[in-house]
């Protein structure tokens, strides 16, 4: 078969614990994302042209069990910001809204030259980054598939 190449990630949906609660979250936070709402009749979705993020509810007997990163499934949520000034305007938002922030804007020298992010809490205790980093050095990274800087032997 031929290589089949991927462009980019359409969508992700997220479960949510409180479909209203997070709606309300994801209602102020993506729009100043740049995202708007998209209309669908079985789950609520905003999307940018570049990709949507959806949400749907948890069944009963899963709206008692915290989200936990270290689970299997979804460990955190980054998104791709076009500057290290929307990182800082996003915290300054974040923080106006009483947003839970978990790690506020910063270099990430460990995660490869010019990484800078924030790091915060969904409803749900999701984590989610919005970061900027060199797009040349990551693209040549994900097309050849190694990353020369030394790495921690640790897992």
């Amino acid at each position: 078969m031929a290589e089949i190449e991927i462009l980019a990630l359409d969508h992700i949906d997220l479960t949510v614990r409180d479909l209203a609660r997070s709606t309300e979250f994801y209602g102020m936070v993506l729009p100043a994302l740049g995202m708007r709402r998209v209309a669908h009749e079985s789950y609520v979705a905003w999307g940018n042209g570049h990709m949507n993020i959806g949400l749907r509810a948890a069944t009963a007997e899963q709206r008692s069990v915290p989200f936990e990163r270290t689970r299997a499934g979804l460990h955190h949520l980054a998104l791709r910001a076009r500057s290290r000034d929307d990182v800082d305007r996003l915290h300054a938002f974040l923080v106006r809204n009483g947003i839970t922030v978990l790690d506020p804007p910063a270099a990430y020298p460990q995660y490869g030259p010019g990484y800078y992010a924030v790091f915060f809490s969904d409803p749900d205790g999701m984590k989610l980054e919005v970061v900027h980093f060199p797009w040349g050095y990551w693209r040549r990274v994900q097309e050849r598939g190694d990353d020369e800087r030394p790495r921690d032997a640790r897992p």
